[in-house]
């Protein structure tokens, strides 16, 4: 039926249909407000076609003559090829932005305008752009380039570069000398003060650009080979990261993870340090150093760690592993134990070299206020904050120095004596000479002896010894027979090589500071 809508000013108006407010099938047949498809309907619509109108004023405030809202022009254009364009050697900027004036033309982008600069796409795509001061500074997978921002280069006809000011946001690309870039790892960047590090995965090497753009390789302070197999291998994710706290530049290596589900028994697992972990059923694939998740039906890890694997009890039915726990775990959870292979190193300008293995997985590395923050699955930490030594993502670790006595590399020696200079609390896991000989250990922390007893034992105890504040250890050779020996073994005194290698080990939960000054051997020559 016809509606008669009465309008008592001499304004304009948009009058907008509704469609029947019976054919919109209401949620709910006995409310007709809301009908399906229509979110806002003005309430209590009735079935009357006189109220199925939307009534829109056309003019600000409703006066007469003030201005008249509308759609306006609408500007287009016919492309002629409309297909997507990746450009991934291209730069674009758009407008100028102005916090004091208020221009902000951020999303602007005249095509009538010189707004694009490209690099060869021959040495790879885009991976990041570091500004500083008026120089743009463009790594792509094979190539460091720097562009000038605001200026431009004009060159005389010797070869002379002159700067000169100029409209460009970005000016002339300049590469830098060396075939090296950054290979798909743009995580792998750092900077401090005028020195920017990052990796170049694709020819094994660890690099360092300065202002004056000379590129070094630093992976070749001693570790050349260490790099080499390591950037070669099937490696997932590379972090890099400034540590202000020990102005160190942090690197970690790290491959594809490894998941392993399963579920746990009937019993809670409450926190603490070697705690029994229980499984439902068998399980062959845990092994000890993996690492405990929460898991979710879709598949994925999720939350915090939970904690880590010591060691393997039993793999039968029901599976059984001694733990650190940092949060309770319930019955019949399921849980992932992930296999986190990963190399976390920390190279020192100061020294000119990689100092230490670091025993951290992170997932970014930043520094704030000479402090370092690392992020692990969600969540942030502070590093060197802690109470406890060696805390990492509230697991403890314990600390291992390995090193080689090697004095006199051309003579054949007899290692006698471990010796070394620092806190107590060292042991020795492991010492292997250069000719295959292997000593019996583990060589043992010192024991003050606190009684007679004690002291008499402390005598035919593989252990160290403290004379003069310094701690020493007699190497008892432990290696099998060979043919012609008559005397070998433990009846035998030291191990013989042109060098040996030595691992000492260090518990932390004693939570104390431990140090290690000094390492040395007592040898003598061989008679061969």
């Amino acid at each position: 039926m016809a509606a008669t809508l009465e309008l008592k000013y001499f304004n304009s108006y948009w009058l907008k249909k509704l469609s029947n407010i019976v054919d919109n099938n209401p949620v709910d047949p006995n409310d007709a407000s809301q009908p399906s498809g229509y979110a806002n309907v003005p309430e209590k619509y009735n079935n009357d076609n006189a109220n199925d109108w939307f009534i829109e004023e056309a003019r600000i405030r409703g006066g007469y003559n003030n201005t008249i809202t509308d759609l306006g022009v609408k500007a287009h254009i016919v492309e002629d090829n409309p297909n997507n364009q990746n450009r991934f050697n291209t730069l674009i900027h758009s407008g100028v932005f102005n916090s004091r004036t208020g221009i902000n033309q951020t999303n602007e982008f005249s095509v009538g305008e010189d707004i694009t600069r490209s690099v060869d796409p021959a040495k790879g795509s885009i991976q990041k752009l570091y500004a500083e001061d008026t120089n743009l500074i463009i790594f792509q997978e094979d190539k460091v380039n720097r562009a000038l921002i605001d200026k431009d280069a004009i060159y005389s006809a010797e070869g002379n570069a002159a700067v000169t000011s100029t409209n460009l946001v970005i000016g002339q690309i300049v590469p830098y000398q060396g075939e090296y870039g950054i290979s798909t790892d743009p995580t792998s960047f750092a900077i401090y003060g005028y020195r920017k590090y990052f990796t170049d995965k694709k020819r094994g090497c660890v690099l360092r650009l300065s202002t004056a753009g000379e590129i070094i390789e630093i992976s070749s302070y001693g570790m050349h080979d260490f790099f080499r197999d390591q950037l070669q291998q099937t490696t997932s994710r590379i972090v890099g990261g400034w540590d202000m706290h020990t102005k160190n530049y942090i690197l970690s290596i790290q491959t594809p993870l490894t998941n392993f589900v399963a579920q746990t028994g009937g019993s809670i697992t409450n926190i603490g340090t070697d705690v029994t972990l229980s499984l439902n059923a068998g399980n062959t694939d845990v092994k000890a150093g993996m690492y405990i998740y929460q898991y979710t039906s879709s598949g994925e890890v999720v939350g915090e760690m939970l904690g880590r694997v010591r060691s393997v009890v039993s793999s039968s039915n029901p599976a059984s592993f001694k733990c650190d726990i940092t949060h309770q775990i319930a019955a019949a959870e399921t849980i992932a134990f992930q296999a986190q292979n990963y190399q976390t190193l920390s190279f020192d300008e100061s020294v000119q070299g990689w100092t230490s293995l670091l025993t951290y997985r992170p997932s970014f590395i930043f520094s704030l206020s000479s402090t370092l923050f690392t992020t692990n699955s969600g969540k942030l930490y502070q590093h060197y904050g802690s109470s406890n030594y060696c805390e990492f993502y509230g697991l403890v670790e314990d600390s291992d120095v390995t090193v080689v006595l090697n004095a006199k590399p051309s003579t054949v020696k007899v290692f006698q004596t471990i010796n070394y200079e620092g806190s107590s609390d060292w042991t020795v896991d492991s010492l292997n000479a250069s000719s295959g000989d292997v000593a019996q250990v583990p060589i043992s922390k010192y024991v003050l002896p606190t009684n007679l007893s004690s002291f008499s034992t402390d005598l035919f105890t593989n252990s160290f010894k403290r004379k003069e504040n310094k701690y020493f250890a007699n190497i008892l050779n432990n290696s099998p027979a060979t043919a012609g020996e008559v005397v070998f073994g433990n009846n035998m005194t030291g191990v013989k090589g042109f060098f040996s290698t030595v691992k000492f080990s260090l518990s932390n939960v004693a939570n104390q500071r431990k140090e290690l000054f000094a390492v040395s051997s007592e040898t003598v020559e061989s008679s061969y």
